[in-house]
């Protein structure tokens, strides 16, 4: 079921509509069939969401959506080649409409191939009708009522209590979390009700990641149960009514729900009267919409309760904790360490001490159940109940492990249904979307930009033309606002996530008719790709795996829609892609695909092409016949030197990467594709009297841009051409220099060497490039000039109250940070990494270099910058990053700072400054003599600037730089832990050695020079 059936009918009827609009039915003469297929359409989709429901588990379902499904992949293809042939006569039609006409009507022949593949399909849809009236499909005509049978389809339904299972709690990390989520509970007067008693607070995390268990855990906490005098604790499921709820909520606060009527009104004058003047505490676990607190339990409690009352909400969905007014921020439950999961599943497993040994011998195997569990507790209970009923023996263990068991089919019930509730809860595109995402390869990472295109290409997101992407952008924030997928943090603006590998595992399964996920090339593979059709590939091999995998045992697969490949298969000259005419999605990446690139244009249907990293020399000039592609990224194909003149025929085109290419030169007429949302890598090149920055000023469109090489251009009146003021939906830009002048790993090893002229030329060119006031994300790099550009300072004339992110790479040359950073109302995140040359912030801060008054920012990362000397009134920031950075010594007004990084190689001594700090986490990077220190602990020299820190982890490299981070410390105050693998009372034995990992450390480079650039959509330059 990879693509859901509602979502799919939705779209052949988005098409159909269309094709209605312009009267092509009756230009082809069969307006009756058209309207027949309409109707047939609308019968079925009102079955289509119960099919769907039993598709997953009920296999006399299974064939009779694949048939439907067939018929409507078919549909799909037929109005495709429809308007292919209208476009091909109609170069100059608007792209954003149906309007396949013209063609039509002068090509009587293929109006009368087009008009009886639309009557077989309607024979075929009644046939498929008639055998699905045999299963007698719940019409659900609406989303919640889809979400109503969610009960009756599970027998089981999930109830919890406050009692604690003391077997499934493991670990110092819940012991920890328990204390903070105490103390903040417990503090404090202050209320989100103004002068009303209650402060909600919030557990969030994916289904069976312990919410629960660490609720349970605070509910039953000493300090809980001697501050509140009534203790409630609720289970609330999907299927629970307002009555339900009020009536449980009154037993549990030890009042009488019989003795009032079962109305509304009654039940909260009975719960008011059973907890009228208590300090209570109120779990509400589980909660999947924030209505139960709202619409509930709010107006009879908000104001009966006494002061300091509290609510403690456990949920899947953080839109829930914000709906309920819930402290910020969030309580987001992480997965388990390895170990503290290894302790978790023997407390499952063992019965008494003395099988403890017995089961300690089988570690390894459990380490790799475990591993498969990915941290998920509920999996790991799950898998824990499984062994202990079995013997303690490697070879029952070794089956558990190599069992089908994780295919999910055969997957235990609690753990099948904890995700599948998660999954029912969607909407039927978020369906689709979450399916998708599950595709991909784990080990690989994907955009967000890339992600969207490919739902945007398989018809996932379809409606608005011009909106689509962010139509996209919000499917996906729901993915991640429900715990579906995780954020990668290591990356801004939700560019990465991940999906669990229990939650992967679970979608990858519904998706195992229309799908093969082929991410560790097994024999069994090759038997599924000779036996089955499928509609999605996804396969990724590794260096050992890459002789195991032919193209050739892939072109069997004709019906594919979607193909993704990610590492090195076997290319022979006789290899070609006709057998994948379907293909609407091709995404290559690692590959030598260089021998195929001539036979593009035999993808009619394609509209996502990225062939990212391969060895592909030149696109073929037949691309321009590929009119219905929207997305191409060529990202790191460093051997493709030029784009084909054809490129401008793609009118439909909403993406080009051109980043970490060679390509220097773009063909003139490129500002036709007027359809362009998000354009990176694009090279500012002369020719002539003609500037590619010129191409730029029609593409109004434009949402996200990168243009790079803007050293190349000689004068502001042709930056002026670009037109980037006027681009009112632009969120994103980057401005870059390349590194011709005289850098060294991005910086200006020899700054006499640029003339001052080409200085003068860069800024006014910069200057000229001033983005809309719109702008959301502004990235500046290895920027030469001496002066920020004009609209930077707080006197420009465009205000950008809506910036987010700013971060400013490579200024070798810059003497000043412009005072308009003070006026950024809205800046979250601030990066300035390798500004050597800065002496101070600007006239309105009339100190030296000291980042002040930056009242929204909430991360702020600064990197090699020897003048920096303090970093003072952030009032919002809560993480820090400071690497090179070895003349700061004051850090003051950081009032809300949760996490310090601090990576310096040279320090002797940590700073002084983190005694004055209140901090959560510090995490240090150093070399080894410094660690040396740390490892000492109570009688080191740095133990009182560190020892009020909740949580610090130290590391350090080998004295090589052989393995990184093979040296470490990590110190918890509360509870107390201390830990080191570090034994050795000194650095080194000898002063010669000594001398040389002094040298060793300073020529080592703490940062790679792309370490934050991975940040951008775009991705690294080279």
């Amino acid at each position: 079921m990879a693509v859901v059936l509602d979502v799919l009918a939705s779209y052949v009827q988005n098409m159909l509509i269309e094709m209605a609009k312009e009267e092509v039915h009756k230009l082809l003469g069969v307006s009756g069939e058209i309207d027949k297929m309409c109707t047939k359409l609308g019968d079925l989709k009102n079955s289509l969401a119960d099919a769907d429901r039993r598709n997953i588990t009920d296999s006399s379902v299974q064939a009779w959506v694949r048939e439907l499904k067939g018929a409507m992949y078919e549909a799909t293809d037929i109005l495709d080649l429809c308007q292919l042939k209208s476009m091909e006569r109609q170069p100059g039609m608007d792209t954003g409409c149906f309007n396949p006409l013209l063609f039509c009507m002068r090509n009587p022949l293929h109006a009368h191939d087009i008009s009886s593949r639309i009557k077989n399909l309607n024979k075929r849809l009644d046939g498929i009708k008639n055998r699905g009236a045999a299963f007698d499909f719940i019409n659900l005509v609406s989303y919640e009522d889809r979400n109503r049978m969610v009960a009756s389809f599970h027998p089981s339904k999930r109830e919890t209590s406050g009692e604690l299972d003391g077997s499934g709690v493991v670990g110092e990390k819940i012991e920890e979390d328990t204390k903070s989520l105490v103390r903040m509970m417990t503090q404090g007067t202050e209320t989100s009700y103004g002068d009303k008693n209650i402060l909600i607070f919030a557990i969030v995390g994916v289904g069976g990641i312990g919410k629960t268990t660490l609720a349970q855990k605070i509910f039953n906490n000493k300090i809980v149960q001697e501050e509140f005098s009534k203790k409630i604790w609720l289970s609330v499921n999907q299927e629970l009514s307002a009555i339900e709820l009020l009536q449980r909520a009154i037993t549990e606060a030890g009042g009488d729900h019989q003795a009032a009527s079962n109305t509304k009104g009654a039940l909260e004058r009975t719960l008011k009267e059973a907890l009228n003047g208590h300090k209570t505490l109120l779990v509400m676990d589980d909660v999947w919409n924030h209505e139960a607190w709202e619409g509930v339990l709010k107006t009879p409690l908000i104001n009966t309760l006494a002061r300091g009352s509290r609510v403690l909400v456990t949920t899947r969905d953080i839109r829930v904790a914000r709906g309920m007014m819930a402290e910020e921020p969030y309580h987001h439950v992480k997965k388990l360490e390895p170990e503290v999961a290894w302790s978790l599943l023997k407390n499952q497993v063992v019965g008494n001490e003395n099988n403890e040994p017995q089961i300690d011998m089988l570690k390894d195997i459990g380490m790799g159940i475990i591993e498969k569990c990915d941290g998920l507790p509920l999996a790991v209970k799950v898998m824990g109940g499984l062994l202990r009923q079995r013997r303690a023996r490697r070879g029952d263990w070794e089956n558990v492990l190599n069992d089908s068991i994780w295919s999910v089919s055969q997957m235990p019930e609690e753990l099948n249904y904890a995700i599948y509730l998660s999954y029912q809860d969607l909407h039927p595109s978020l369906k689709s979307c979450f399916l998708h995402y599950s595709l991909l390869p784990k080990s690989t990472w994907f955009y967000l930009d890339e992600i969207v295109g490919m739902w945007i290409s398989e018809g996932f997101v379809h409606g608005n033309w011009h909106d689509l992407e962010e139509l996209g952008r919000q499917y996906y924030e729901e993915l991640i606002l429900r715990n579906l997928i995780e954020l990668d943090k290591k990356y801004i603006d939700q560019q990465v996530c991940n999906m669990h590998d229990v939650v992967r595992s679970f979608a990858q399964y519904v998706a195992r008719n229309e799908a093969l996920v082929a991410h560790r090339i097994e024999s069994g593979i090759f038997d599924k790709l000779n036996s089955q059709k499928f509609i999605w590939l996804s396969v990724e091999t590794t260096g050992s795996e890459s002789n195991d995998l032919e193209w050739s045992s892939l072109q069997a697969q004709i019906s594919v829609r979607t193909m993704i490949s990610v590492g090195h298969i076997k290319f022979k000259p006789s290899d070609l892609l006709l057998s994948f005419s379907r293909l609407r999605i091709l995404h290559i990446q690692s590959a030598e695909f260089d021998t195929l690139a001539e036979s593009f244009f035999r993808f009619k249907h394609l509209r996502y092409l990225s062939i990212k990293h391969t060895n592909i020399s030149r696109l073929p000039e037949s691309i321009g016949k590929m009119k219905l592609l929207q997305h191409i990224s060529l990202f790191g194909c460093k051997c493709l030197v030029t784009l084909p003149g054809s490129i401008g025929k793609l009118q439909q085109l909403r993406l080009l990467n051109l980043s970490a290419t060679s390509i220097t030169h773009i063909p003139r007429g490129l500002g036709v594709l007027t359809n362009l949302r998000k354009l990176y890598g694009f090279p500012a090149q002369m020719d002539g009297d003609w500037c590619s920055l010129e191409e730029l000023g029609p593409l109004s469109q434009l949402i996200d841009l990168h243009i790079r090489g803007l050293e190349n251009v000689p004068s502001s009146s042709f930056a002026s051409k670009a037109k980037l003021s006027e681009k009112v939906r632009l969120s994103y830009l980057r401005l870059s220099c390349t590194s011709g002048h005289g850098h060294d790993d991005g910086l200006v090893k020899d700054k006499e060497r640029i003339f001052e002229e080409q200085q003068r030329v860069i800024e006014e060119v910069f200057d000229e490039l001033c983005p809309p006031s719109c702008l959301v994300n502004l990235a500046i790099l290895r920027y030469f000039g001496r002066r920020l550009p004009a609209w930077m300072t707080s006197t420009a004339v465009v205000p950008f109250g809506n910036l987010r992110i700013l971060t400013m790479i490579d200024l070798p040359c810059c003497t000043e940070l412009p005072d308009g950073l003070c006026k950024l109302p809205c800046l979250e995140f601030l990066q300035i990494d390798r500004a050597p040359s800065v002496k101070h912030v600007g006239p309105k801060f009339l100190k030296p270099y000291h980042p002040e008054n930056l009242g929204s920012v909430v991360e702020f990362e600064v990197l090699e910058s020897p003048e920096l000397e303090r970093i003072c009134n952030l009032p919002k920031l809560q993480r820090l990053c400071i690497s090179m950075c070895p003349k700061i010594k004051e850090l003051d007004g950081l009032s809300a700072l949760e996490m310090l990084k601090l990576e310096d190689y040279d320090m002797n001594t940590l700073p002084g400054y983190l005694q004055d700090i209140n901090l959560r986490h510090l995490q240090i990077y150093c070399d080894i003599s410094l660690l040396t220190s740390i490892a000492n602990g109570k009688s080191s020299p740095e133990w009182d600037k560190f020892q009020h820190i909740q949580q610090v982890n130290a590391y350090a490299d080998d004295g090589k730089d052989i393995v990184p981070r093979k040296w470490y410390v990590s110190y918890t105050k509360d509870p107390f832990s201390f830990e080191t693998n570090y034994n050795s009372p000194t650095f080194v034995s000898g002063h010669g050695e000594e001398e040389q990992g002094s040298a060793l450390r300073r020529a080592r480079k703490p940062l790679p020079p792309t370490r934050c650039l991975r940040r951008f959509p775009s991705g690294p330059e080279k």
